[in-house]
């Protein structure tokens, strides 16, 4: 079973995946965003920030706890968290199949597409 460190390795994955972008690319599609990434199965949070860095100030917390309203929040199954950070899935397909739920603008939605 994937645990919660599991997924705090597979968002480091994802943040130096973010790092390998040229940085010229970065600085023209991100723009510093908050982030929640609830991953459903273990009721568990992640609150962190994307920047032109990766991802920075990853903190977890429960579902039951509040938190601050991010302006990316994304829903995913353990498992499918560790599959899209191995990339072992594709981000887009997971979407448009229902594996991982995305609430975002659609102007973020555009700036993420070019990195994911």
């Amino acid at each position: 079973m994937t645990s919660v460190e599991d997924c705090r390795a597979a968002i480091g994955k994802v943040s130096d995946r973010i790092l390998e972008t040229d940085e010229a690319d970065r600085r023209k599609h991100l723009v510093e965003r908050t982030v929640s990434l609830t991953v459903s199965d273990l009721g568990t949070v992640f609150d962190m920030r994307l920047t032109t860095n990766g991802l920075e100030d990853v903190t977890s917390r429960s579902t039951d706890s509040a938190g601050p309203k991010a302006q990316v929040r994304i829903t995913v199954a353990a498992d499918d968290l560790i599959d899209l950070a191995e990339d072992r899935l594709d981000f887009a397909k997971a979407m448009f199949s229902g594996r991982v739920k995305l609430d975002a603008s659609f102007g973020d939605l555009m700036r993420l597409r070019k990195l994911l």
